[in-house]
């Protein structure tokens, strides 16, 4: 923002990497901060133990102990191998993302009856991974489905 006297000022919006809260505040043109130093690597789920997640680095196959209050909603989209990407900031884990869409396979589901297709009938579905969702009613059991992890919605099938 500049002013009609003085130096101009900058509003910046900050992301507490940790904690997940955003604050705004005002700031003199020229002022200087330090980068936050954050890394991304790929890993892969291992096992679930309490409320502690176990994945493995993908290049150095070190087991890494994620707490359960980060992999937060991303918890229902995690079936043992699944490939995720780990977000770090000063040695600790902040971030587990998984990645979207993603394949799933339909281990449980309504059989299809026939005329259901017309109006667009939707049916809840269980993946392999556990989580439920809702599928046309042409899914049948079995069948492997694109699902948007971020929306928690189907996608289309996959051969």
């Amino acid at each position: 923002m500049k002013q009609a006297r003085g130096a101009a000022k900058t509003t910046i919006k900050f992301k507490n990497l940790i904690r997940g809260s955003t604050i705004e505040n005002t700031y003199r043109s020229g002022e200087k901060f330090e980068t936050a130093l954050i890394e991304k690597f790929d890993a892969q789920f291992t096992y679930k133990e309490g409320k502690t997640f176990f994945f493995m680095n993908s290049e150095t196959f070190e087991e890494i102990p994620v707490d359960s209050k980060v992999v937060g909603d991303g918890e229902k989209w995690l079936s043992e191998g699944s490939e995720v990407t780990l977000v770090s900031f000063k040695d600790s884990i902040i971030e587990v993302v998984v990645p979207s869409p993603a394949i799933y396979k339909v281990v449980e589901t309504e059989p299809n009856m026939k005329g259901n297709t017309a109006q667009g009938y939707t049916k809840p579905a269980t993946l392999d991974c556990g989580a439920v969702i809702s599928v046309p009613g042409f899914v049948e059991q079995g069948t492997k489905i694109r699902v948007d992890t971020e929306k928690g919605e189907y996608l289309d099938r996959v051969n």
